[in-house]
Protein backbone atom coordinates (compact mmCIF):
# COMPACT_ATOMS: atom_id res chain seq x y z
CA UNK A 1 0.00 0.00 0.00
CA UNK A 2 2.76 2.13 0.45
CA UNK A 3 4.44 1.23 -2.41
CA UNK A 4 1.11 2.65 -4.12
CA UNK A 5 1.26 5.89 -2.53
CA UNK A 6 5.39 6.54 -2.87
CA UNK A 7 4.55 5.06 -6.69
CA UNK A 8 1.91 7.64 -7.31
CA UNK A 9 3.09 10.40 -5.79
CA UNK A 10 6.20 10.29 -8.17
CA UNK A 11 3.89 9.96 -11.31
CA UNK A 12 2.20 13.20 -10.09
CA UNK A 13 5.97 14.80 -9.58
CA UNK A 14 6.83 13.32 -13.26
CA UNK A 15 3.85 15.02 -14.39
CA UNK A 16 4.66 18.43 -12.85
CA UNK A 17 7.88 18.38 -14.19
CA UNK A 18 8.92 18.22 -10.60
CA UNK A 19 12.15 14.97 -11.80
CA UNK A 20 14.05 15.20 -8.76
CA UNK A 21 11.51 14.66 -6.37
CA UNK A 22 9.94 11.74 -8.43
CA UNK A 23 13.59 10.43 -8.41
CA UNK A 24 13.26 10.62 -4.38
CA UNK A 25 9.74 8.85 -4.67
CA UNK A 26 10.90 5.87 -6.71
CA UNK A 27 13.92 5.28 -5.22
CA UNK A 28 11.71 5.01 -1.73
CA UNK A 29 9.72 2.49 -3.88
CA UNK A 30 12.67 0.42 -4.55
CA UNK A 31 13.52 -0.12 -0.95
CA UNK A 32 9.61 -1.69 -0.44
CA UNK A 33 10.50 -4.01 -4.17
CA UNK A 34 13.13 -4.08 -5.91
CA UNK A 35 11.50 -6.05 -8.43
CA UNK A 36 8.83 -3.71 -10.07
CA UNK A 37 10.34 -2.74 -13.42
CA UNK A 38 8.01 0.21 -14.01
CA UNK A 39 9.62 2.11 -11.36
CA UNK A 40 12.88 1.36 -12.76
CA UNK A 41 11.77 2.75 -16.27
CA UNK A 42 10.44 5.36 -13.89
CA UNK A 43 13.39 6.67 -12.85
CA UNK A 44 15.32 6.32 -15.97
CA UNK A 45 12.80 9.13 -17.33
CA UNK A 46 13.45 11.53 -14.68
CA UNK A 47 17.28 11.02 -14.99
CA UNK A 48 17.01 11.73 -18.77
CA UNK A 49 14.89 14.68 -17.98
CA UNK A 50 17.65 15.72 -15.98
CA UNK A 51 20.36 14.61 -17.62
CA UNK A 52 21.96 12.43 -15.78
CA UNK A 53 22.48 9.28 -18.60
CA UNK A 54 24.36 6.99 -17.06
CA UNK A 55 22.09 6.60 -13.84
CA UNK A 56 19.03 6.00 -16.67
CA UNK A 57 21.21 3.81 -18.47
CA UNK A 58 21.94 1.77 -15.14
CA UNK A 59 18.21 1.74 -14.11
CA UNK A 60 17.50 0.46 -17.93
CA UNK A 61 20.36 -2.43 -17.26
CA UNK A 62 18.59 -3.79 -14.28
CA UNK A 63 15.01 -3.57 -15.62
CA UNK A 64 16.03 -5.86 -18.96
CA UNK A 65 18.11 -8.39 -16.79
CA UNK A 66 14.69 -9.21 -15.02
CA UNK A 67 12.48 -8.78 -18.12
CA UNK A 68 14.85 -8.80 -21.07
CA UNK A 69 11.92 -7.49 -23.58
CA UNK A 70 10.83 -4.37 -21.87
CA UNK A 71 10.21 -1.99 -24.71
CA UNK A 72 10.56 1.40 -21.79
CA UNK A 73 13.67 -0.10 -21.02
CA UNK A 74 15.01 -0.88 -24.33
CA UNK A 75 13.96 2.85 -25.66
CA UNK A 76 15.30 4.98 -22.38
CA UNK A 77 18.33 3.19 -22.20
CA UNK A 78 19.18 4.23 -26.38
CA UNK A 79 18.16 7.85 -25.32
CA UNK A 80 20.73 7.30 -22.07
CA UNK A 81 23.16 6.01 -24.94
CA UNK A 82 22.75 8.79 -27.20
CA UNK A 83 23.01 11.47 -24.44
CA UNK A 84 26.14 9.54 -23.08
CA UNK A 85 27.48 9.83 -27.12
CA UNK A 86 26.53 13.58 -27.26
CA UNK A 87 28.13 14.53 -24.39
CA UNK A 88 31.27 12.51 -24.92
CA UNK A 89 31.52 14.99 -28.26
CA UNK A 90 30.82 17.88 -26.48
CA UNK A 91 33.69 17.26 -24.19
CA UNK A 92 36.16 16.58 -26.89
CA UNK A 93 35.34 19.60 -28.65
CA UNK A 94 36.02 21.45 -25.76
Amino acid sequence: EKFKTLKNEGNDFVKNGKYEEAVNKYSECMKLNNEECTIYTNRALCYLKLYKYEEAKQDCDHVLQIEDSNIKAFYRRALAYKGLQVRKKNMAGI
